[in-house]
């Protein structure tokens, strides 16, 4: 599930949005370690919504859209 209250990530670059990957994570392990389920969650949506559209963007950026790769004719 995708964070809300997180918008417009297609501005950012793939550099950009792997340093925000990098920082949720160590979020992640801080949040963890004192026992805060509530803020895991929050921070796991997060990351979800910050990897989707890194996957997105990589995705794109390959040159091999999947429309090529699957032929059902």
């Amino acid at each position: 599930m995708e964070h809300p209250l997180i918008k417009n990530l297609n501005e950012l670059s793939n550099q950009e949005l792997l340093d925000k990957i990098s920082e949720l994570n160590k979020k992640l392990a801080i949040a963890a370690r004192s026992g805060n389920g509530h803020m895991c969650d929050q921070i796991r949506m997060a990351l979800e919504s910050y990897q989707n559209q890194f996957n997105e963007k990589t995705r794109k950026d390959s040159g091999t859209p999947f429309d090529d790769v699957i032929d059902i004719s």
